[in-house]
């Protein structure tokens, strides 16, 4: 078909359902907070990975890139009525797609080409399975999970001194693409506040003081990676099944099950 002015159509971001990376500290409920979108499917990518004490989660365990692969044409082309599609975790999936990367080019591992290229290419297979979920976006108007552990890494600003800040726990060329591809990046924690005691003789002693509520942190600060594109505020409380309820006011209306 041939492109003119004629082609142009008006679209809004509110037209499909968001692309969600979320990731955080151990143990602060990421995969509690997933169960609760609207009708999800767990991709789990790892053996060990598991759905949270007292879910029940229909779930897909893939193993391999063509597992994967099949995972997400499944969803894509057979009839269901699930809503959320939650790949568990980036850690895994970074796996499945090194080891594709090694197959493909009979490397022995990631590092065996040298100079990074063997992450690179790696890149390369991730932006197909990026494409896969645009498809699955796409086609079935399905929101995408993609839960990741964290990482503090250090960063060398052009404007300040280096610091360290957390970050999905992933090669800089794969978090680079997940998270370009994001239009939601949730960083999840505890907050802690910083005291400080006098411990005697001109001393003084801090430590960290915190409840257990739990925090998405939703707008980039210089502590961590995270954004969004539906104007939600930097950080968000939440508790235990209710954290999808704090996010859902800035969503686009979930479509109905079939």
């Amino acid at each position: 078909m041939a492109i003119s002015l004629k082609s142009i159509k008006k679209k809004t971001a509110a037209e499909l359902q968001p692309i969600f990376t979320i990731y955080g500290v151990p143990k602060v409920g990421k995969s509690s907070l997933a169960a609760e979108f609207p009708r999800p499917i767990f991709i789990q990518t790892a053996e060990g990975e598991s759905v949270p004490a007292g879910v029940v989660a229909e779930t897909l365990e893939v193993r391999n890139y063509a597992e994967l692969c099949e995972a997400i044409t499944v969803l894509v082309s057979d009839d269901h009525n699930y809503g959320t599609a939650i790949f568990d975790s980036t850690t895994g999936l970074e796996n499945i797609i090194r080891a594709e990367a090694c197959a493909r080019n009979g490397w022995k591992n990631i590092e065996d080409p040298g100079y990074g290229k063997g992450y690179k290419i790696a890149a390369g297979i991730f932006l197909e399975y990026i494409d896969g979920i645009m498809t699955l976006r796409r086609e079935r108007n399905m929101s995408i999970v993609q839960l990741g552990h964290c990482d503090i890494s250090r960063f060398d600003s052009p404007s300040t001194d280096p610091y360290s800040r957390y970050r999905i726990n992933l090669h800089k060329d794969a978090a680079d693409i997940v998270e370009a591809n994001s239009d939601v990046i949730a960083f999840v924690n505890f907050k802690a506040s910083i005291k400080k005691v006098d411990a005697g003789f001109n001393k003084q002693l801090t430590h960290a003081e915190g409840g257990g509520t739990r925090w998405m942190f939703l707008e980039e600060r210089p502590s961590h990676i995270a954004g969004n594109r539906f104007g939600m505020p930097p950080e968000l409380q939440f508790r235990k099944g209710e954290g999808y309820k704090a996010l859902a006011k800035y969503l686009p209306p979930v479509p109905e099950a079939a």
